[in-house]
């Protein structure tokens, strides 16, 4: 079952992850919400729309914008709604 992993810690796990440019979109009901903190960070993709961020922070140790996901994406996007991937110090083990 694939599952992200940051900082020792099981952040997400699911067999129901989508995966997109290289990167496993799991479902957001999967993600842990005690380690995300609201960031700002916003970017564009071209056909998949406007992306969001989250910081991971637990124990003192924090990533930024390790996380994100496609609030409203483009129709061609429609798999990844309501789904995060990860980036940085975040290892997704299938």
């Amino acid at each position: 079952m694939p599952r992200a992993v940051w900082n020792d810690l099981v952040i997400a796990e699911s067999d129901d992850t989508v995966v997109v440019e290289g990167n496993h979109y799991f479902p957001r009901a999967t993600l842990r919400e005690d380690v995300l903190r609201d960031s700002d960070t916003h970017t564009y993709c071209p056909w998949k729309g406007t992306a969001s961020y989250l910081t991971l922070e637990h124990a003192g140790v924090s990533s930024t914008d390790a996380v994100w996901f496609y609030p409203e994406p483009l129709p061609d996007a429609a798999m990844v709604r309501d789904r995060v991937a990860f980036w940085k110090d975040v290892t997704v083990i299938d």
